[in-house]
């Protein structure tokens, strides 16, 4: 049998393993398949390589220039998945298992290349915020901005998720800009750097973006620096080792970690048997338990009952386990797989032991289990393992130990305070989860129990269908939780590429936030061209292009008109005195949407066409009333442009309606999709 010799790519080159090299077994039948490991890898020159090249070359691209790229390795990746799939069946994962790793962690780059493109601007500067007025006439402003760091991602990924570990977290720092560096743990980074030659073979990453240590990461950490950011998923033992670093204690140096998490599932004290829900809930917990065989840092660990139900549910749950077949992952009867290594096992059932101290084993015997086509004493096979603990308040170890494997405690709460506190034991989880009808106890969970997890997930039969499911990590939600479970955070949508960013607060003139931001703001120089604007093509468009439009005079008949004509015949309009009742309002005034409607009369270029469609507006205001013969005119202004593809992008324009003496009665932003 041929052992692959797992390498490394630093500075551009792939690097052979050498007599360091770790050997590295198959999690089916225990054969050795594999060794990874090169103890003379150089890491300041990896370090230095990542800045002066990669990010260089990363921060020469915009955010939608980087979306753009994530796209296209999201592509090549699909187009090449089943190398990626017949590789990984080694670690002991089913199909089903690869879809959540392979085709989860393309997702993902797909997910942020979509939200990048949507959210963050064609520049390399991102604006957080709105802009604040720091002076009475609106001289001197303040922005936050944030902007790429200068420095490398060493990312120090799990053995569980050889592929989507890696994606979720290279997709928010290639949209920052940030450069990384790669270390997946050693059982499965034979299934990583397939991923990684894959990425570099598709030619869609600037030289220098993505370097892979395969093996011990070796001396790197003490070279990191203040503007690197290390992440890290693991156990907890290992990242406060890793976060006690020195240098990255002295520096500052940003470090994330997703750690250990007794992630629980609540059963609704409204839920009973019968329901959809009650069959929901189970369900739930029979899959968090057996995919990726319960090596999941979202899997249930804890289960939470009604003491009423506790009974019902335990041999609901005894029968589905019974039906689960473990074996060879290749086989297609196969429900669940193997740990990924022997030393898993080992440890797994170490920590089972301790769990049974405090709970029976309900369902499954460590050895004495039937396996399809595998052999017990080579595989590192374990059947899903269900405790029961009676007296959970009393107990230390259901609360505090876990076996990171298909291993879970079912207990019974007597209220929803109880239910709350026992949730609330694991001190911090990434997820829980809560299978409830009722609005109330979710609002209760919430408010008591929000502060120790990352993610709160109810359900039920409103929303089963199209849920996502307890133990599903999305790009769009935050990523990680509280306490024991690291106390970061990754994913999270844009927020996750702020990570990788510097926030600073910028004061300064209208004249320079708008020209850093690349947005116009009010008080900043305006730009008059003789072409009415909506005669213009997004490419000739310049910020800060403004029209100033004609006056309208507001007449008792246009506003009796537009009530009669739209229906709305809001007091405030028609009748004088109870107008005048109302604190707001003068006397009659003229429909808000009225105005409006006459503004665009008084901008809008009637003739075909750049300007193809009004997508909408944004942030509309009304300031002052306009009574029967005020008179009202517009300012028409290129406030931001965003380029959607080759034919045509988005412009935001800046509306603000003054009166007849020049005060401010409306304000808003219109979006037109104008052609290139």
């Amino acid at each position: 049998m041929t052992i692959q010799d797992v390498q490394s790519f630093a500075k551009g080159a792939w690097v052979q393993t050498n007599d360091s090299a770790r050997p590295i077994y198959s999690a089916i039948n225990g054969d050795m398949i594999a060794r990874a490991g090169n103890d003379a890898l150089d890491a300041v020159g990896m370090i230095d390589y990542a800045k002066a090249v990669g990010g260089a070359n990363l921060r020469k691209l915009t955010f939608h220039a980087r979306a753009r790229m994530l796209k296209a390795v999201a592509q090549s990746l699909m187009a090449q998945k089943q190398a990626l799939y017949d590789i990984s069946f080694s670690t002991g994962a089913t199909q089903k298992d690869h879809l959540i790793d392979i085709d989860g962690g393309i997702g993902t780059l797909f997910a942020y290349s979509s939200m990048a493109r949507r959210e963050m601007p064609d520049s390399d500067i991102y604006l957080d915020g709105k802009v604040e007025r720091l002076s009475r006439n609106g001289t001197f402003l303040g922005q936050h901005v944030c902007t790429s760091l200068p420095g490398v991602a060493v990312h120090i990924n799990a053995f569980n998720f050889p592929v989507w570990g890696m994606l979720e977290k290279l997709a928010p720092a290639f949209l920052a800009g940030v450069p990384a560096i790669v270390k997946p743990a050693t059982a499965t980074c034979y299934v990583t750097e397939l991923c990684v030659r894959l990425i570099l073979e598709s030619g869609f990453l600037p030289e220098g973006a993505l370097q892979l240590v395969s093996g011990r990461l070796g001396s790197m950490l003490k070279y990191v620096e203040s503007h690197d950011v290390v992440s890290f998923t693991g156990s907890a033992e290992t990242a406060l080792i890793l976060h006690s670093t020195p240098e990255i204690l002295q520096n500052a140096t940003r470090f994330i970690a997703e750690q250990d998490s007794l992630n629980a599932s609540l059963l609704g004290p409204d839920v009973l048997p019968g329901t959809a829900e009650f069959d929901l809930f189970a369900q739930e917990v029979i899959r968090e338990m057996t995919t990726k065989a319960g090596q999941k840092c979202t899997a249930i660990r804890r289960i939470l009952v009604p003491e009423a139900q506790l009974e019902l549910m335990v041999e609901k749950l005894k029968k589905s386990l019974s039906q689960v077949v473990v074996g060879d992952p290749r086989n297609k009867d196969t429900c669940m797989g193997a740990l990924v290594s022997e030393a898993q096992k080992r440890d797994v059932l170490k920590k089972a032991k301790l769990i049974g101290q405090d709970a029976d084993c309900v369902a499954g015997k460590p050895y004495q289990f039937d396996l399809q086509n595998v052999d017990l004493q080579k595989g590192a096979f374990v059947p899903p393992l269900l405790f029961c603990c009676w007296s959970p308040d009393s107990a230390e170890h259901v609360h505090d130990v876990e076996a990171f494997g298909p291993v879970s405690t079912i207990m019974a709460y007597r209220d929803l305070n109880h239910a709350t506190e026992l949730l609330n034991r694991g001190k911090g989880s990434l997820v829980a989860s809560v299978i409830t009808n009722d609005a109330d106890v979710a609002s209760d969970i919430v408010l008591k129990s929000g502060a120790f997890h990352g993610r709160l997930y109810f359900n039920n039969g409103t929303s089963m269908a199209e849920s996502t499911g307890h133990g599903s990590p999305l790009p769009h939600m935050v990523h990680g939780g509280p306490g024991r479970a690291g106390g970061s955070e990754e994913l999270g949508g844009v927020r996750g590429v702020m990570h990788y960013m510097q926030r600073t607060g910028l004061q300064g003139s209208p004249d320079i936030i708008a020209q850093v931001g690349k947005k116009w703001v009010p008080g900043a120089k305006e730009v008059t061209e003789k072409n009415h604007p909506f005669t213009r093509r997004f490419s000739s468009l310049q910020i800060g292009e403004t029209l100033y439009t004609a006056s309208r005079q507001i007449s008792m008949e246009d506003i009796e008109h537009f009530a009669h004509f739209t229906g709305d015949k809001f007091y405030a309009h028609m009748d004088e005195e109870a107008a005048k009742r109302n604190p707001f309002f003068p006397g009659r005034v003229a429909h808000g949407y009225l105005l409006l409607s006459f503004a665009a009369g008084l901008f809008v270029e009637p003739n075909e066409g750049p300007v193809l469609a009004n997508t909408g507006l944004d942030n509309l205001r009304f300031m002052k009333p306009v009574q029967a013969d005020d008179s009202i005119k517009v300012r028409l202004t290129v406030k931001h442009k965003t380029p959607r593809n080759k034919e045509y992008g988005e412009i935001r324009w800046h509306v603000s309606l003054t009166n007849q003496d020049d005060e401010l009665v409306a304000e808003y932003e219109l979006l037109t999709m104008n052609a290139f």
